[in-house]
């Protein structure tokens, strides 16, 4: 397609959409990208903030709801494991129903878990009722997915760096701003009212919906395509990514839902000085997503995904130091330094996604329009598979996190754990992407698709 219009038809559907035609984006793509970025990224925000609603909770919940830990580290580990889940139909069901339709259905899931909390949220309760409504907070897990998936269709592969970093960083903000929100309802009302925290929410949720009603759209040319999935799923580059993904996402959200909780289990801190430290970490992984993204596009995302492993071992080098020396400055430093280098790895392994993708079709023969609409086709197939499996990777660091407390009262034995987790990233990182010559990562890669994949 050629030419500045966007064709329509009714409900709000886009027929025909090519961010590739330098003059289609000028004058009609950008503006409509952008104004589809900004609602994606409210909507995809407060999700992150139900989803992790129970890092905040558990600081509420005191001696008379009678959970140790252990079992409040199990309610945020069921909550990060069924947004996992949930990742992989919200990815497809963008193709099935149309973004702007299930960032409307995806907003108003929300309520049920919100709704629910807010009714159960006091001594009492039953710790099977708590596990239940913690599960239901995995839907806002889910809008991660359809999110991603959905902005991917709207930019140019030169603008997908930035555009997917800004999408995943504005939503990853979600988690200190809940953060935040549940601080100041301690410090002001104390640790006994949850349900302010909750009652807050949910105007927030409508408004979110309606908002993605009347100003965003639906790409048709983007549809359910389950040859792509399965292309995906066989293709080993959709695995790779997903390792590495556990290590920058799943650090992110594993450490945003455990932080507090270490805090309070480890160094003795109220509710009230956990919750002041907590937001912190996520605030600032949050904000310079988008700068990984941006360093991405400019350098490869490759380079800045290894130095951003390497740099993690170091940081949690040091947090194994000062855990074993029990020096909450220097633990909080190193704690610190980890969310912030996740972020930036956030940002650069998303980059790389579509990149790779792009890749394969030059190797194949395609180019202009053909490659680039393969590459989406792929990369966003594969994006929800990769943004499920590095979900678990929370789950998993909540499960270590409570085997380490279990066992010993410290976190020092987890942390040595994610340090030789690291290390496997820095290798599988270097070895595949960094080390060989492209055409040995990916076969038969000619010129061309050597110089798209090295930008990866």
């Amino acid at each position: 397609m050629t030419g500045t219009t966007a064709p329509r038809r009714g409900g709000r559907w886009i027929e025909r959409w090519d961010p590739e035609d330098e003059t289609f984006w000028k004058e009609t793509g950008e503006r409509t990208a952008r104004r589809n970025l900004l609602y994606s990224v409210l909507s995809e925000h407060i999700g992150f903030s139900i989803w992790s609603l129970w890092s905040v909770m558990v600081l509420f919940m005191g001696p008379a709801y009678g959970i140790d830990p252990a079992g409040k580290f199990f309610l945020i580990a069921t909550a990060t494991f069924v947004g996992a889940l949930a990742r992989v139909p919200y990815t497809f069901a963008v193709a099935r129903f149309g973004g702007r339709n299930w960032t409307v259905f995806s907003a108003l899931m929300l309520l049920a878990p919100t709704v629910a909390a807010l009714v159960v949220m006091e001594p009492g309760t039953s710790y099977g009722t708590f596990l239940l409504v913690a599960a239901l907070t995995g839907v806002g897990g889910g809008n991660f997915a359809s999110s991603m998936t959905n902005i991917n269709a709207f930019f140019p592969l030169r603008k997908k760096g930035w555009a997917l970093g800004l999408n995943a960083g504005g939503g990853n903000i979600g988690v200190p701003v809940v953060q935040l929100a549940g601080l100041l309802v301690i410090a002001t009302a104390g640790a006994t009212h949850p349900r302010l925290l909750l009652g807050a929410y949910i105007p927030l949720i409508v408004l979110a919906a309606v908002l993605a009603a009347v100003r965003m759209d639906n790409l048709a040319p983007v549809r359910n395509d389950t040859g792509a999935v399965r292309e995906a799923l066989r293709d080993a580059h959709t695995w790779i990514m997903s390792f590495l993904y556990i290590g920058t996402f799943g650090s992110f959200i594993g450490y945003s839902f455990a932080f507090g909780l270490v805090l309070q289990t480890q160094f003795g801190r109220t509710p009230l000085q956990a919750a002041s430290l907590t937001f912190v970490g996520p605030l600032l992984g949050s904000l310079i997503r988008p700068v990984g993204g941006a360093l991405a596009d400019r350098f490869g995302g490759a380079r800045i995904t290894l130095g951003t492993f390497v740099a993690m071992a170091v940081a949690t080098g040091v947090v194994v130091f000062a855990s074993g020396r029990s020096s909450l400055p220097v633990f909080l430093v190193g704690f610190v330094a980890l969310f912030v280098l996740s972020g930036l790895g956030n940002g650069s392994t998303y980059k790389m996604i579509p990149g790779i993708f792009q890749a394969k079709a030059l190797a194949r023969g395609m180019s202009g329009e053909a490659a680039a609409a393969y590459g989406r086709r792929l990369s966003g197939a594969s994006m929800g598979l990769i943004g499920a499996v590095g979900a678990l990777g929370g789950l998993g660091i909540n499960l270590v996190f409570r085997e380490a407390f279990l066992s010993s009262g410290s976190g020092t034995a987890a942390f040595v754990t994610f340090l030789g987790f690291y290390a496997l990233c820095c290798a599988l990182t270097w070895t595949v992407y960094l080390r060989r010559p492209v055409a040995a990562a990916v076969p038969a890669l000619g010129v061309e698709a050597k110089v798209q994949l090295t930008s990866v």
